[in-house]
């Protein structure tokens, strides 16, 4: 019986894990750790970049209808909210015998150095990345100062 185990693109860095060697030693008696079973709630991964006028944001967030995705902004924080719903279509006589897909709600939230234009957003959902567009707030009070 083969067992199914999972690529770690970080496998070189596993040697800073103490608990890395104790789960091998598992995975070689076919035997699996208690904590492995615990479900592990995937993050919304992020890349943010900023130029003078607006950060742009493109979160990955694949497996998620539009319509199940919520976006709030107020001032510099952002949350981002999805829920993964799961199709329930199984033919008969098939049964799971494997599953690493996750399905349920995720959630991020961060906060941006300045404050967002909530009325000028934009978001885009195009193959599993959201893409947001969120302009810079106009704030006159702000000014440099220069040190002597």
């Amino acid at each position: 019986m083969n067992t199914l185990t999972r690529f770690n693109p970080f496998k070189s860095l596993s040697r800073l894990d103490p608990t890395a060697d104790f789960e091998d030693l598992f995975r070689g008696f076919g035997l699996r750790p208690a904590w492995s079973n615990f479900e592990v709630v995937p993050e919304i991964r992020l890349d943010v970049t900023e130029d003078d006028k607006a950060y742009r944001v493109k979160a990955e967030i694949p497996g998620v209808d539009k319509k199940d995705i919520d976006l709030s902004i107020d001032g510099n924080q952002i949350a981002i909210s999805a829920e993964v719903k799961r199709e329930s279509t199984k033919k008969e006589g098939e049964k799971n015998v494997f599953s690493e897909r996750y399905y349920g709600k995720m959630y991020r939230s961060f906060s941006t150095p300045t404050e967002v234009d909530a009325a000028k957003a934009e978001a885009r959902y195009d193959s599993g990345v959201l893409t947001l567009t969120l302009p810079k707030k106009g704030n006159g009070q702000s000014r440099k100062i220069a040190v002597n």
